[in-house]
Parts: structure tokens; C-alpha cells; sequence
């Protein structure tokens, strides 16, 4: 199901993890509307100024494939509101890059977020939907 013009709900959906522990990671139809918004407000927009392929190495968890990845049980990824990203090429260089971008979107008010985390030393980009917790939250994690 195509969710905007670059992401659909499959690869948001997807996890090797899910299917190696044969754990059903189908959304409900409330994380499905999640993850649209997350897509429509937050990915898309940064896949635009970006103008090159984003992957998402981790989008929605269920709660069981969130524990089973070591994920916080208060999880905005449980909720579809958020996803892990990174650069094509996945190198430190190029998710510094990737980063920089969506904060200057961010601090600019392009993009609204929950939020924009720096995940260590670049190995990936965590995004969110803004909430009552979190907005336009930028945090560097070693």
C-alpha cells in the first residue's frame, strides 16, 4: 500500500526480526493512519529536500516485536509514530549529512517532530510525530 509517493506501509511494516521469530507485525488500522501521517508529514517531506532514496531500517514494532528488539515499552515506534532512517550508502558521512538536512528543517519549520535523534555516531536517524512528550526534540545519542 503506497502511503506517499516514496514510502509505502510495507517497508514501514517490514522486520527481519518479526520474520525470523514468526512474530505478526500488521498494523492495526489506528497505526496505519499513524504511520500515514508520519510519512505524509515527516518522511516524505525530508525524501523531497533530500532528492535521494531514504531506507527505513525500522518503522512500526508490535509490543512483542518491540520487546524482542530491546525497545523501551513507552516507544513512539509502537505506536507507528516513528521511524529509524539512514542513507542509501549507510555511511557515518552520508547519515551526518542526512541529519544535518532534517535539523535545518526542522529549526527552519519545514518539518514539525517529536524527535530527531542522532543515533550513535550517525549509525542511523531516528525521527517521530511531535506529541504531548516531545516537540522539535533534537538529541545526539554516543
Amino acid at each position: 500500500m503506497k502511503l506517499t509517493d516514496n514510502f509505502t506501509l510495507e517497508e514501514l511494516i517490514k522486520s527481519a526480526t518479526a520474520t525470523k521469530l514468526n512474530i505478526d507485525n500488521n498494523p492495526t488500522e489506528e497505526i496505519t493512519s499513524n504511520l500515514l501521517e508520519l510519512s505524509t508529514k515527516i518522511l516524505q517531506p525530508i525524501r523531497n529536500v533530500y532528492g535521494k532514496p531514504i531506507v527505513i531500517s525500522s518503522g512500526y514494532r508490535c509490543t512483542k516485536l518491540n520487546k524482542a528488539v530491546g525497545g523501551v515499552s513507552t516507544s513512539q515506534h509502537v505506536k507507528g509514530e516513528a521511524a529509524d532512517i539512514h542513507t542509501v550508502s549507510d555511511t557515518v558521512q552520508h547519515n551526518k549529512e542526512l541529519f544535518k538536512l532534517i535539523e535545518k528543517m526542522v529549526k527552519d519549520g519545514k518539518i514539525i517532530v517529536g524527535q530527531l535523534i542522532d543515533e550513535y555516531n550517525y549509525n542511523w536517524i531516528h525521527v517521530s510525530l511531535p506529541n504531548s512528550k516531545h516537540k522539535n526534540q533534537i538529541l545526539h545519542i554516543k
